[in-house]
């Protein structure tokens, strides 16, 4: 909704009305008269109205506005933040379905050229499908795993995820996980699975790749802090690894913010889009990174969706919640869903 709507009280004037706002009585005719029904506008003074439409951002109180800037552009101060946060990330392709649960601390290191620097914890243990993960494949992966925590990482100034910046790190802190592991478990798969871990470990290129496709950095530091324009809303393209291939789905996103907090003193923005790829499903499928046959006007393959709701803090313009869902047909349709909620103390 782009409009507010004023309640005409007895003996109230379209000039009195426009000073209880702060606006001049023409301009807010004129919005009225683009907004009302026909038989309701208002040609030099009221004559009956029982409601006038009104900018979205005429209130009269002016701490329930959004804090923004030039351009209403979002504005990301993180600065001396530290927030915990539950994670639930949903995976389903065809009839299967798995359930990933666990909590998150992050934490505002510092900013150095015009980067935010963020070090994130798990602070949980890993629940698959709400039992804690007992499995020995699923309690390898959890246990090495640990070698990624502490994280840490870079961001732009809109909030985008930027880089990996410990990757060194990791080669330090596997000794002392691998002993762990080898404490719980022995045998041909264990040996294989460190193994196998070693080596990713090894290549920074790899682990850089895997760590860019992790849901929860995505979803979060997804880069949302930037102008909407006149009319709070902007078209852009996004990516997401919502599906193995190097080269990651394009999705085109209509992004809203709404100009004022709702009653829970909230930032709301909400966000749809549908895919708009130039490679086919049998190309996707089969990782391609760019169609194989170029088409003049292209053919785009838009068999798949997204759809994102944020919740920001009013004051800090933080995260409070976020739901990412992003769908793509291959042979069955995958669907990734992320919702992100803080944790109170």
């Amino acid at each position: 909704m782009h409009y507010n709507k004023h309640v005409v009280q007895k003996n109230e004037t379209l000039k009195s009305i426009a000073a209880l706002y702060s606006l001049d009585p023409d301009p807010l005719k004129l919005f009225h008269n683009n907004h009302c029904p026909v038989k309701d506008m208002i040609l030099i003074e009221l004559t009956g109205q029982k409601e006038i439409y009104m900018p979205r951002t005429a209130v009269t109180d002016k701490d329930t506005l959004v804090k923004l800037g030039r351009g209403n552009a979002l504005i990301f101060q993180p600065e001396h933040s530290f927030c915990k946060y539950g994670v639930v990330i949903n995976i389903e392709s065809g009839d299967s379905r798995n359930e990933l649960k666990y909590e998150i601390s992050v934490r505002w290191l510092r900013k150095e050229n015009r980067l935010h620097f963020f070090e994130i914890d798990r602070i949980s243990n890993l629940y698959l499908n709400e039992e804690e993960v007992n499995e020995i494949a699923d309690t390898l992966a959890y246990k090495t795993s640990k070698v990624l925590y502490p994280l840490q990482i870079s961001v732009d100034e809109q909030g985008k995820f930027n880089a990996v910046e410990n990757l060194s790190v990791f080669k330090e802190r596997w000794p002392g996980i691998k002993e762990e592991v080898y404490k719980e478990f022995e045998g041909e798969t264990v040996d294989r699975y460190c193994q196998k871990i070693e080596e990713i470990i090894g290549q920074p290129d790899a682990m850089d790749f895997y760590l860019k496709n992790d849901y929860f950095i995505r979803t979060l530091f997804s880069g949302i802090y930037q102008s909407f324009g006149l009319n709070y809303q902007i078209k852009r393209t996004e990516s997401f690894p919502v599906m193995n291939n190097p080269i990651e789905p394009k999705y085109e996103v209509q992004l809203k913010i709404d100009p004022l907090k709702d009653e829970y003193d909230l930032v709301n923005i909400t966000g749809e889009g549908k895919l708009s790829e130039e490679r086919t499903i049998y190309e996707l499928i089969n990782e391609a990174p760019f169609p194989m046959i170029i088409k003049d006007p292209p053919e785009i393959n838009e068999a798949g969706s997204c759809r994102m709701q944020y919740y920001l803090n009013g004051k800090s313009q933080l995260a409070e919640s976020v739901y990412f869902e992003y769908s793509i047909m291959l042979k069955k349709e995958k669907k990734i869903s992320v919702i992100i909620a803080a944790v109170s103390e």
